[in-house]
Formats: C-alpha cells, sequence, structure tokens
C-alpha cells in the first residue's frame, strides 16, 4: 500500500517560492508597521472596525447579561422580600410591646386608684387579682386568686376604686367566689344621696344594670342620683358608692316607681379588687373629751398648799392679869 504523500503548507513551503512569500510578507509588515507609527492609519482602521464589530459583541452578550440581571434581580427581590418581612415582625411586636406599656399603665393607674380608695377612708383591706368573670345571663359571679389560706371569709365586701362590687359568697383554699351586685339573686340596701330615701337595688338579668322595684310615687328620685350603701342589715358598710339613676318609671302593678341603675364599679374591666375587712368594735368606755381652755403654756401656775391655806385670825393683846394667870413663870 503506497503511502500518503504529506501536504505542506502553501505560505511557508521549503521552496524558493515559500521563502520569497515570507519576505514580501515581512516587508509589508515593516511598511504598515511604519505607516502606522507615523500617520496613524492602522489606528483608524482599528478603530472603525470596532464601530463594526462592536455591535456584534454586544448582541453575543446579551444572553449572559439577561442571566445576569435575571439572577441579581431575582436576590435582590428575594433580599427585599426578607427585609419586608423582618420589618413587618418588628412592627408586629413594637405595636405588642406598645399595647402591653398601655395596658400595663392603665394597670398602675387602677391599682393607684385602689390605693388611694384605701388611705382616704383608712379601710382594713386585701388586695386581690380578679382570675375569671362569669356574665352570664342567670349568674354573674367572680373568681379572685385568694382564699382560705389568706384569712378570706363568706360575706367580704368587695369593692374597686368606684364602688361596691359584691361579696363573697363561696371561699376555697386559693380561691375565692364573689356574687356581684347585678346578679339576679343580689340585693344589697341602698340610700339616695340626695334625698337620703332608703331603698333595695336588686340585681338584673341585663347583666349592667340595677333595679329599684321599690320607690314610693310620691318619692323625690330623678336620673342622674347616686346611690350609696345605707349600712342597714349589717353587711355592707355604708357610704360607699353602688350606682347611678338612670330611669324612673312606674312599675307594671302602678303602685311604685321602678328606677333603673347603672353600677358605680367596672364590674367588666377591674382586673384588681379589694376585699373589706369586718372593722374592729372599740372596746371599753369612750375616750374622754378634751378640757376646754386655754393652752397648758398660758394657764398660770398651780399655788402651793401652804400658800392656799386661809391666814390664822389675829387674837385680841391679852390684859396684865390673864398673862399672869396663863403664864405663871412671869411675876407681877
Amino acid at each position: 500500500m503506497a503511502l500518503a504523500r504529506e501536504e505542506s503548507s502553501p505560505l511557508f513551503a521549503g521552496t524558493v517560492a515559500g521563502t520569497l512569500r515570507l519576505i514580501i510578507y515581512l516587508a509589508l509588515a515593516m511598511v504598515l508597521m511604519v505607516l502606522d507609527h507615523r500617520n496613524g492609519w492602522i489606528w483608524r482602521l482599528r478603530y472603525t472596525t470596532s464601530v463594526l464589530v462592536e455591535p456584534v459583541y454586544r448582541l453575543a452578550s446579551l444572553p449572559a447579561a439577561g442571566m445576569r440581571s435575571l439572577s441579581v434581580a431575582f436576590s435582590d427581590r428575594k433580599l427585599l422580600t426578607e427585609q419586608n418581612q423582618r420589618l413587618r415582625e418588628d412592627l408586629l411586636l413594637a405595636n405588642a410591646k406598645l399595647n402591653r406599656m398601655a395596658a400595663v399603665a392603665e394597670q398602675n393607674q387602677r391599682l393607684k386608684q385602689l390605693l388611694d380608695t384605701q388611705h382616704s377612708l383608712d379601710l382594713n383591706v386585701q388586695l386581690a387579682r380578679v382570675i375569671d368573670v362569669d356574665l352570664g345571663t342567670s349568674r354573674h359571679r367572680m373568681l379572685v386568686n385568694l382564699g382560705t389560706h389568706d384569712g378570706v371569709k363568706p360575706g367580704q365586701v368587695v369593692i374597686d376604686a368606684h364602688g361596691v362590687m359584691g361579696q363573697v359568697v363561696e371561699v376555697m383554699p386559693r380561691t375565692s367566689l364573689v356574687m356581684l351586685v347585678t346578679d339576679p339573686d343580689h340585693a344589697i340596701p341602698v340610700v339616695i344621696e340626695r334625698t337620703g330615701l332608703r331603698t333595695v337595688a336588686y340585681g338584673t338579668r341585663e347583666g349592667d344594670l340595677l333595679s329599684l322595684p321599690n320607690i314610693s310615687m310620691a318619692a323625690d328620685v330623678h336620673p342622674g342620683d347616686k346611690l350609696l350603701t345605707s349600712g342597714l342589715g349589717g353587711r355592707f358598710p355604708p357610704g360607699f358608692p353602688v350606682g347611678e339613676i338612670q330611669s324612673v318609671e312606674p312599675a307594671a302593678s302602678g303602685m311604685f316607681l321602678e328606677g333603673r341603675a347603672r353600677p358605680a364599679a367596672d364590674l367588666d374591666r377591674s382586673d384588681n379588687v379589694l376585699l373589706l375587712h369586718d372593722l374592729a368594735e372599740p372596746v371599753g368606755p369612750p375616750e374622754p373629751a378634751a378640757q376646754a381652755g386655754p393652752p397648758s403654756d398660758l394657764a398660770p401656775a398651780p399655788a402651793s398648799a401652804s400658800s392656799t391655806a386661809l391666814p390664822p385670825r389675829p387674837s385680841a393683846v391679852p390684859s396684865p392679869a390673864a398673862s399672869a394667870t396663863t403664864n405663871p413663870a412671869v411675876q407681877p
């Protein structure tokens, strides 16, 4: 089998013609370099060529640039989404903290009102926290966090900073059940502050009103009158706010007036309440009244016994005979 003849390069062939072509090319290159160095023809040609080729480069780089732009846009969108989510969470947390601070400030205000009530009235009370409130249609009760271990007893009066809330009806070891004044089974003796009229306020099924069904037709009762505890019955101390008359209308029987009153206490908003303890009755006789008169530092000092005694009455001058008789030592 005949071997294939190696094909030589037509430009740099190992013949005289190839060498001559190489010399011509080198001479042409040197001429172009000299002309470019002196006149800048090659630079102009390169500039014109770059202007023509640049759109091709841009067109060729469009897919890569597009992918890079999409990647950057996706990354920026993801970063912006994460930042937006984080800012939303921070805003919600800040709002929650602000609401909590407002609730704490309101709670502190209510506690301050309770303490002011205790100090102004000089009461023997216990501070209790409300655990649960039941304002149903048939019962209005409240659960507090004090019980028999804290000295709570059935029948204790419960108040807040605005008025009477109810009384303790059931005591457990750590908690106590309070019947509110609006409970249908509750009644409290009251007195109208303006006129001094005594009556009884009963709870209703509405949950936010008190009923006064036994007001005389000739009684002077108007909306806006304040109700205070009268002290009758010995359970509720006198003088505590109970409510305010909202309306007065003739009863269904036509023999009495029936009033509706709104409780003074915040039955559905109080978080802390006060449990009243029975005040100790005074023992022994009353204190003596203070003596009237000038101050002790301006009063004159008391005189001594010798100076206050009456002086002896002076006796008559004795006669010489009497002197001789009474005193034998004296010679005439």
